[in-house]
């Protein structure tokens, strides 16, 4: 029997996964772009019809003290777009300033040792000096013409949390769009388990994350909660900062913090049982102080 070139498999392949093809050069020259082309054509119906009434697809994970979040979404942003808004670590200081618990974000260092600071605190206008400081290595890991991923990682988190893991990666499709994969992770030991039990019997008793875990008798669904429920409102939360930072692009300079803001925090209202914490009047007072020192720190940096 001759040998079956690598060509002639890969080309048969692509003939039983048409979506995961259509970026064929792109896809036989990086692994990581033909895995995640291949997921896209994996995910082609749950993209079309869906409860999110958009085209996202949300999935958690929790095993021995790691608790994983992923969204995998299709954008109408051409794949130039992100490429270009989305390698810089300034730029992911203006996507993660938009949840309402991020109170600032600056970047540090250069290339390829840059460092993102960011301040995590309460849903409430807090001082910086109060909020919890996570750092995060940034690290652009590719960057090319069918394929960009980014990936910040931080050893250490608040209330012994650790190990945080934020990663993004897209490819282009077809009519001008692109697939990303956005997923966020970290690792809890037993005095973050047993704060978040706390909060859990509390206040975030009645929070619930996305995933159907079973239908009551009258078909309604029973959404997962617990530690689960929580990665997943932080890893939508995230990736629609993404989505507005992205949306916002088309706007003059002059609009696009306010697009930005608003977008996100009308995003969350659509999913108001999973993700709403406050009004959009105190949410935008709030984020446009926040933005402004955050701008003041950058202006700081540039004199000094």
């Amino acid at each position: 029997m001759s040998p079956v070139s690598p060509f002639l498999t890969l080309s048969r392949w692509c003939a039983g996964v048409a979506l995961a093809c259509t970026l064929f050069p792109a896809m036989a020259g990086n692994p990581q772009a033909e895995a995640l082309l291949a997921r896209h054509a994996q995910l082609a119906g749950d993209l079309a019809h869906n409860a999110f009434q958009r085209p996202i697809h949300m999935q958690s994970t929790e095993r021995s003290g790691d608790l994983k979040g992923e969204v995998f979404a299709i954008v109408d942003h051409p794949f130039q777009t992100l490429d270009a808004a989305l390698k810089s670590a300034d730029r992911w200081c203006e996507v993660l300033i938009l949840p309402f618990n991020v109170k600032q974000c600056r970047a540090l260092g250069a290339a390829p040792a840059q460092k993102l600071e960011l301040a995590v605190g309460r849903k409430h206008d807090q001082p910086v000096g109060d909020a919890y400081k996570v750092d995060f290595d940034y690290r652009l890991d590719a960057s090319d013409p069918d394929y960009l991923k980014v990936l910040l990682n931080a050893g250490e988190g608040p209330l012994g949390t650790r190990d945080y893991r934020i990663m993004f990666e897209a490819v282009p499709i077809d009519g001008g769009r692109s697939f990303l994969h956005m997923s966020y992770s970290y690792a809890y030991g037993m005095a973050a388990r047993l704060a978040m039990q706390g909060y859990l019997s509390t206040v975030g008793s009645s929070k619930v994350g996305f995933s159907v875990v079973d239908r009551r008798p009258d078909g309604r669904p029973v959404y997962v909660g617990s530690m689960r429920g929580v990665i997943e409102r932080n890893t939508m939360r995230y990736y629609l900062a993404i989505d507005a930072y992205l949306n916002s692009l088309s706007s003059p300079p002059r609009d696009r913090i306010e697009r930005r803001l608003h977008d996100w925090f009308s995003s969350t209202e659509r999913y108001a049982l999973q993700l709403h914490e406050i009004s959009q009047d105190e949410y935008l007072a709030m984020k446009r102080r926040e933005i402004e020192r955050q701008q003041s720190l950058v202006v700081q940096a540039k004199a000094g």
